[in-house]
């Protein structure tokens, strides 16, 4: 089975009369686009998406002209957590729209340095209590649901702890550590979208019922009944993976899957769980409408 095999139809969703359709687009790695009645959030926006070598060998920069190119618009911006190949390009794309950037204490410390205005930033780490931190922007509610990121990198979280001190932007590749991890939970035109930016999930915290659930696929494999648990917390109609594709590979190449990934198991499990579930992909900068 291919992400081909899987790719959801143009019109796999049927969009309500009477309003306007919500578009979901995939930017590669955890990235989404999401737009509605002339406003556009993204979430996770990577389209540098810096080779391998660079990622080794010197600080890494976003890419202005990937930037310009693949996410020209934005009126807000959520880092759901802060490794490089989620949030490298979050400043420079604040900077470029003036949209509002939601994260956590490491997101702002990461904006800050590099020249977004405090205006535009919004530290929903801090505003963390019982419930999840809500905020609107145009046509969508948002909710920051407290999560947590897969220990894939033999039994450990890949460069765990917050990015406290940005004196030195810009920053090499282990210095974008994790920081605190959140779900984002969209809810628009009376449809509610689910992001998890990662293979796993803090049980007992995302209310069930999503439309349609954004799922990381990378580290799902070491994720100790990930199937189940996304299943019972969340139960989704449908869901569309993502995460699954070489980022280290520029955009212009399209999504190259990566083989560890094994979405075939994935998806045999996700539907023995529900049989009614849609699991499906998107090509790189491919959308559907809900």
């Amino acid at each position: 089975m291919r992400p081909e095999d899987l790719a959801f139809a143009a019109d796999a969703f049927d969009v309500p009369t009477g309003r306007d359709p919500i578009r979901v687009q995939w930017l590669g790695t955890a990235g989404f686009a999401i737009e509605h009645a002339g406003f556009t959030l993204l979430i996770d926006p990577y389209p540098t998406r810096a080779s391998m070598l660079d990622c080794v060998r010197a600080p890494l920069v976003s890419d202005a002209r990937a930037v310009r190119r693949y996410v020209p618009r934005a009126d807000a911006i959520v880092a759901g957590h802060t490794h490089f190949d989620h949030v490298l390009d979050v400043p420079a794309i604040a900077k470029a729209t003036g949209a509002r950037v939601f994260g956590s204490r490491s997101c702002v410390a990461l904006c800050r340095a590099e020249g977004v205005p405090d205006t535009q930033v919004v530290d929903v780490e801090s505003m963390r209590g019982s419930e999840p931190v809500r905020a609107d922007v145009g046509p969508f509610e948002l909710r920051f649901v407290p999560s947590c990121h897969s220990s894939f990198l033999f039994g450990r979280i890949p460069s765990p702890g917050d990015i406290a001190d940005c004196d030195q932007v810009p920053l090499r590749t282990e210095a974008y550590r994790c920081g605190a991890v959140f779900g984002v939970d969209v809810r628009v035109a009376g449809r509610r979208l689910y992001h998890l930016g990662s293979a796993d999930l803090l049980d007992g915290y995302p209310e069930r019922d999503v439309d349609l659930l954004l799922m990381c696929v990378a580290g799902w494999t070491t994720t100790e009944r990930f199937t189940q648990r996304v299943m019972g917390s969340l139960r989704p109609g449908a869901i569309l993976l993502s995460h699954w594709d070489n980022f280290f590979l520029p955009m212009h190449r399209g999504a190259v899957p990566l083989p560890a990934m094994r979405m075939p198991r994935l998806v045999d499990a996700l539907t023995a769980i529900d049989p009614s579930v849609a699991v499906g992909t998107l090509p790189l900068l491919g959308d559907l409408t809900l």
